[in-house]
């Protein structure tokens, strides 16, 4: 067994042992607004639900560990003290990855990441309605934990609206935890599925993927492609070039053949198929080929 101690080694190298070992952590997907009422949403997995009289839920900001600045998300909250939690299940979870990923400020998350906002009942920022679980919250409390790269920010949240999917409910209206199929984080780029154990999804992109904003009506419309699947063809930093596809299908007879049947839903198939080998590239470049 090795012992460490915690101000001997780097702040990164803690941050991993910490999210490493205590897990599987909740998700909450923390919806705000700013002064000017722009939305932002971002998940966070230092996030659990503390009472039940009066209802708390916790979450934290941490500062960035790179560089020892805040998030969005906390200067929201402070400034307007009001917070949706939305939970994660699997079925939005590559969306809520590409949603953490760091965009400008007055960036909208919710385009970048084709997740549908909507009005909540008594506070201003918006709800996901792709979230099985809404938690409408005023925040009574920020405790910040530190000055230094790597502190957490308790966000104190009081849970003032609860908005539940009647799909997840079973017939007694408990929430049934397979039709919830929760999702929560591990370590590194694992992930652990309620109903099926752990899974990965890749890091966001360090430079800024294109976002589902950025998808072809064509791809979003399809019955083909699952939220997921959008998620990760919004993931790219840029889509392939015209000769890159050229190229590709002069080399691929499959793809030749799919294209002469004139199918789109056989190439939006053939594209998932690639999607689900985690070969983003080729599955974008069989879906903006032309015959």
């Amino acid at each position: 067994m090795i012992t460490i101690d915690p101000k001997s080694i780097e702040t990164a190298k803690l941050q991993g042992y910490l999210q490493s070992s205590i897990g599987p952590r909740p998700i909450a997907f923390a919806s705000t607004i700013d002064a000017e009422g722009n939305a932002n949403v971002s998940p966070f997995s230092f996030f659990n639900v503390f009472s039940a009289n009066p209802p708390i839920l916790i979450f934290s900001p941490a500062r960035r560990v790179r560089d020892n600045s805040i998030k969005h998300t906390l200067i929201n909250a402070e400034a307007t003290r009001e917070v949706v939690i939305n939970v994660v299940n699997y079925d939005m979870v590559q969306q809520i990855s590409l949603a953490s990923t760091e965009y400008a400020d007055g960036v909208d998350e919710f385009l970048k990441s084709g997740l549908t906002p909507i009005a909540s009942e008594v506070v201003k920022p918006f709800r996901v309605k792709e979230s099985p679980v809404q938690f409408e919250c005023k925040v009574t409390q920020i405790i910040p934990l530190g000055t230094e790269g790597g502190a957490g920010n308790l966000v104190l949240c009081e849970v003032v609206r609860i908005h539940i999917d009647e799909s997840v409910l079973d017939k007694n209206g408990a929430i049934d935890q397979h039709k919830i199929d929760l999702v929560s984080r591990l370590g590194g780029t694992w992930y652990s599925r309620s109903n099926q154990g752990l899974f990965e999804v890749p890091k966001p992109l360090s430079t800024l993927g294109i976002g589902v904003d950025a998808i072809p009506n064509f791809i979003k419309e399809s019955k083909v492609f699952n939220g997921n699947d959008l998620g990760v063809l919004g993931n790219v930093e840029a889509l392939p070039t015209e000769e890159e596809i050229t190229i590709f299908v002069k080399e691929n007879f499959e793809v030749k053949g799919v294209l002469s049947a004139d199918d789109d839903i056989k190439k939006h198939q053939l594209a998932k198929e690639y999607l689900n080998k985690n070969e983003v590239l080729i599955a974008w470049k069989v879906l903006l080929a032309k015959k």
